[in-house]
């Protein structure tokens, strides 16, 4: 049963939400599989372990609980918004299957843009070199847990798994009797400055860049028939 692949276009945030749990909730054993392509006007969304204090000045943008994991995050114009909803059981795969297979179709889709992409471990989502977007090199170094204030450098020799590297996507998902809903967000063109008024995903600092940063002329229909075709080859029994 083939992935229906279903563009939207700029749709609000929280009526794309309700839209993704109705049809979770009222799809049945043989309803295909979708993945929802749509662009947010700008919106901070605060995942089910998000902290308060990770939001330093929303300003405007509003501010929206929701239930996907991990924490904050930005949405907005020039990020392609990508919602599979998928049947994990008739896929035959688990979570953790899920979210690799996911971060492959981001890794493959950048890299049909030139651009290699990164896994941080136990961080999900992709990330790149900035200063070496385009080179094949892997990371020279495992990554290891960011070092808290108190402890920094004690246990860790103070690496930080995300040194010289800006996250271009972002990966927060829900799974509810085996139906996914929420997805990822690829930074195409944006304006990045909303995600200086928050920690990214929970962490202080962290780099956020998008494809036209570090210059990759792409538009978004370019971006999001790419990773809609990426996630349905991935996504597919």
């Amino acid at each position: 049963m083939p992935v229906v692949i279903r563009p939207l276009g700029r749709t609000a945030y929280d009526l794309t939400l309700d839209a993704m749990r109705a049809f979770s909730a009222a799809r049945a054993a043989d309803t295909p599989d979708e993945i929802w392509l749509c662009e947010h006007p700008p919106v901070f969304t605060q995942g089910i372990a998000g902290k308060a204090e990770h939001v330093l000045d929303a300003g405007a943008i509003p501010v929206v609980p929701t239930d996907r994991g991990g924490q904050v995050t930005y949405h907005g114009p020039g990020q392609v918004v990508a919602y599979p909803l998928i049947d994990l059981r008739r896929l035959g795969i688990y979570v953790k299957e899920y979210v690799f297979r996911l971060e492959q179709a981001i890794l493959k889709t950048i890299d049909g843009f030139g651009v290699t992409g990164h896994r941080v471990r136990g961080e999900p989502g992709v990330y790149v070199r900035l200063g070496d977007p385009f080179g094949h090199a892997v990371l020279a170094t495992k990554p290891s847990p960011r070092p808290s204030p108190a402890g920094a450098g004690e246990g860790d020799n103070g690496r930080d798994p995300f040194a010289g590297l800006g996250k271009i996507a972002a990966i927060g998902v829900k799974v509810s009797r085996h139906r996914t809903y929420h997805g990822v967000a690829l930074n195409v063109a944006m304006d990045l400055r909303p995600f200086e008024r928050i920690h990214p995903c929970g962490h202080a600092g962290l780099k956020t860049i998008d494809l036209s940063t570090i210059g990759v002329r792409a538009s978004w229909d370019d971006a999001a028939k790419t990773l809609g075709e990426q996630l349905a080859a991935t996504l597919s029994p």
